[in-house]
């Protein structure tokens, strides 16, 4: 990433997208725990929807991390 400033448009754009980020990251959880609850699960969707998250989460953590930059770099 670059060490340019955000402006305050920018910012706002990020933090609305780690919101939907987070939302769809929770969403997904939530899903996946009724699917595993109720016994009848596909495997396959599953292991799809828990990739899925994981790709969610590594792009939470890129967005928190534009948010809020590492004091130490």
């Amino acid at each position: 990433m670059s060490s340019h400033q955000l402006t305050e448009e920018e910012i706002h754009d990020y933090e609305l997208q780690l919101g939907q980020l987070r939302l769809e990251h929770r969403d997904l959880d939530k899903i996946i725990e009724i699917m595993t609850d109720q016994g009848t699960f596909d495997q396959v969707q599953i292991r799809r929807l828990k990739k899925r998250k994981l790709a969610l989460k590594d792009q939470i953590i890129t967005l928190e991390n534009v948010l809020i930059p590492d004091l130490d770099a």
